[in-house]
């Protein structure tokens, strides 16, 4: 029971960090390998797919830009849009692998403006959220390592 809730608590938390909400699902991912109980494989897997979640809503928003580009609250000014398109003209659909970096958002949400095709977005977003959360279980699991 501890277990599934720790699961969904992750998931909800690594979806809101893909989204234009401020969250930082790294630091529940970091509790819930340190106190154990979960399996790493599950985190990661469910980590993954939140997150890749939370980029498709902005992938959503970025298809509708032109409806919410004016409004307060959007999460990229006029200068940011552009450059972003710059980007992914330069650049094209491999940028997706860098969108789980800081400022990856604004990748998926450029995608969503620029309307690229969901089956090359889909793969290459997880694909990249998978790597960075393989990546911080096994820097945790080091650095846990080092402390026992």
């Amino acid at each position: 029971m501890v277990e599934n809730a720790s699961l969904i608590g992750l998931f909800v938390s690594a979806m809101l960090a893909a989204t234009p909400i401020p969250m930082q699902s790294e630091i529940l991912f970091v509790a819930l390998q340190t106190a154990g109980g979960v399996s790493i494989w599950q985190m990661v897997l469910v980590a993954s797919i939140g997150n890749t979640l939370g980029a498709l809503v902005t992938y959503a928003l970025g298809r509708g830009v032109n409806h919410w580009k004016d409004r307060k609250w959007f999460p990229a000014s006029q200068k940011q849009l552009a450059m972003g398109h710059r980007w992914l003209d330069r650049w094209g659909a491999p940028l997706l692998l860098l969108s789980w970096a800081p400022g990856g958002d604004l990748v998926c949400l450029i995608a969503g403006v620029l309307r690229m095709n969901l089956w090359l977005f889909v793969p290459l977003v997880f694909i990249a959220k998978t790597g960075r959360y393989t990546a911080l279980a096994w820097i945790t699991a080091q650095a846990l390592a080092l402390t026992n």
